[in-house]
């Protein structure tokens, strides 16, 4: 919702200032229209169908895959793509990817968001009506900013819309931004008083192989980065998750897993391997070789996990967001219009 515009068209229809706070609770529990606001004056609802959409995206297309995970294709306002996806657990939760920008300028090399054209920065708005959007489907519970773009370079955004995510019934502490090393965003991030949650997207144990992955570490190398990260451990008291997506002998071996566990402390990382999901660009680990991996960094005294791939079959896994259209032999569609 353009909060902006409600509140400029509340206070030129001289409306009481409590109204805007009356729709947005209504909006944050999942109403899916106006004439659900019975605590509103009819008049006020009318108008505001007539003025306002209840959401800054027009949802393009929604794709379903078979495990329960649903990615949303959005178009802005100014006609930009933005993908979103609702996962959902045996145990319960309900976890949206949300995005930051449309397209990313960072270009990855095993991220088709990377080589999308990237458009702009995402307003506040428009990350929390991706949220909205799945919160009129089913209750949620976590989210992770790990959708197109890079968060620390829309770092204010994104933070405005972490303000407003727990009234969607998403704590700070169930809230993950991931970055893959934007360094000036760090220490920004570490000064929230928030207990929102880091990820950096890590990819290599050394220099090299990462400036070859992600290219932004030739400006940011590994040694400032895993600093500002456990100065954010320091402060925050909590540990920062890594990333380490697996590609077949690019940086699976042994060897890489034992200088993953030097380069890394126990104390301060928790390590979730992810499965290479195809783009195009690498072939994936075998689940036997993903094991072995596991197996040093946990013998190197590292928390280890691997992520449960979901969405693959509609592109909505790690590193598949692309604003794409699923291909109908692997998706049911659903089109929904705006508001």
């Amino acid at each position: 919702m353009d909060r902006e515009r409600l509140t400029e068209l509340l206070r030129g229809r001289a409306q009481p200032s409590y109204r805007a706070q009356q729709i947005w609770e209504w909006v944050a529990r999942g109403a899916s229209g106006y004439e659900e606001m019975t605590n509103l004056p009819g008049e006020l609802r009318s108008l505001l169908a007539r003025e306002l959409p209840l959401s800054t995206l027009e949802l393009i297309e929604e794709s379903k895959a078979d495990d329960g995970t649903v990615k949303a294709l959005f178009r802005t306002h100014d006609g930009h793509p933005v993908e979103a996806v609702l996962m959902r657990f045996r145990d319960g939760r309900r976890s949206i990817c949300l995005s930051s920008q449309s397209g990313c300028p960072l270009v990855c090399t095993f991220c088709a968001t990377g080589s999308m054209r990237f458009y702009r920065n995402l307003t506040a708005d428009e990350i929390l009506d991706q949220a909205l959007h799945f919160r009129r489907l089913a209750p949620l519970s976590h989210a992770v900013f790990m959708g197109m773009g890079e968060p620390m370079l829309n770092l204010d955004a994104v933070l405005a819309a972490c303000q407003r995510l727990p009234d969607l019934g998403i704590t700070a502490r169930r809230t993950t931004v991931s970055t893959v090393g934007w360094l000036p965003g760090i220490p920004r991030f570490t000064a929230e008083p928030s207990r929102l949650r880091l990820a950096l997207s890590l990819h290599a144990p050394n220099d090299e192989l990462r400036d070859e992955l992600v290219p932004s570490n030739e400006r940011y190398p590994l040694r400032d980065v895993l600093a500002a990260c456990r100065a954010d451990v320091a402060t925050r008291k909590q540990k920062v998750f890594i990333e380490y997506v697996m590609l077949a002998g690019v940086n699976d071996t042994d060897e890489q897993a034992r200088e993953l566990g030097t380069l890394l402390d126990r104390k301060a990382f928790k390590i979730n391997l992810i499965p290479y999901n195809p783009t195009g660009s690498y072939a994936g680990s075998a689940p036997e070789r993903i094991d072995a991996f596991q197996t040093i960094l946990r013998r190197a005294g590292l928390a280890t996990t691997v992520r449960l791939t979901r969405g693959r079959t509609i592109d909505a896994a790690c590193g598949q967001l692309a604003a794409l259209v699923a291909r109908p032999d692997e998706a049911t569609r659903q089109a929904t219009p705006r508001g």
